[in-house]
């Protein structure tokens, strides 16, 4: 017979508790899966490193994962200096797939689209060499990126649409827009 945990709501200050303090909920599963719901139209891929006698080898994109249907129409990658942020960036018509080759990276996306049943909800994701995953970021979804390592970190972004230089599909927000319910504040690169 399985013994069920019941979750504890108290904790005393006999066993260390502060006034003020909060207990965090649960943010993965015991595999590890993130447990927040996803804005609607992203997917995210976390694939492994595959140790190799000389190192390790990680897939960045594979069109039989099928996270989306569109096509890879330009690659290009970021470098991030430690701690900077890249925000607030969105596409009218552009699929972002972004993936965090090298360091530590958090991004955060934030649901604009009013038609969309996630309007207003936040993903916040940490990816990198660490954790290589694949974020596939829809049209009308705001981003923004920021370094959390200590040294320069690595974004590569494999777009639908290529850039066009005449008519940029880019439209950006100051990091500390109000109108983006997020504050990247000042993070302690780790």
């Amino acid at each position: 017979m399985k013994t069920l945990l019941t979750e504890r709501t108290d904790f005393s200050s006999a066993e260390g508790s502060i006034d003020g303090c909060t207990k965090n909920e649960r943010s993965v599963a015991s595999d590890w899966a993130p447990l927040q719901k996803l804005i609607s139209g992203v997917r995210v891929k976390e694939i492994k490193n595959v140790p190799k006698e000389n190192g390790f080898l990680t897939e960045i994109f594979r069109t039989d994962w099928a996270l989306d249907e569109a096509q890879v129409n330009q690659v290009f990658q970021v470098v991030l200096s430690a701690g900077e942020v890249s925000a607030w960036h969105a596409h009218q018509f552009t699929t972002d797939r972004l993936f965090g080759s090298y360091g530590l990276l958090k991004i955060v996306l934030f649901d604009a689209r009013t038609s969309s049943p996630t309007y207003r909800l936040i993903n916040e994701f940490r990816i990198g060499l660490i954790r290589p995953s694949l974020i596939v970021v829809p049209a009308g979804v705001w981003h923004g990126i920021q370094n959390i390592a200590k040294e320069s970190s690595c974004l590569i972004n494999l777009v639908d649409r290529a850039y066009d230089y005449e008519d940029p599909d880019h439209w950006e927000l100051p990091s500390d827009t109000k109108d983006i319910p997020y504050s990247f504040g000042n993070t302690t690169a780790v």
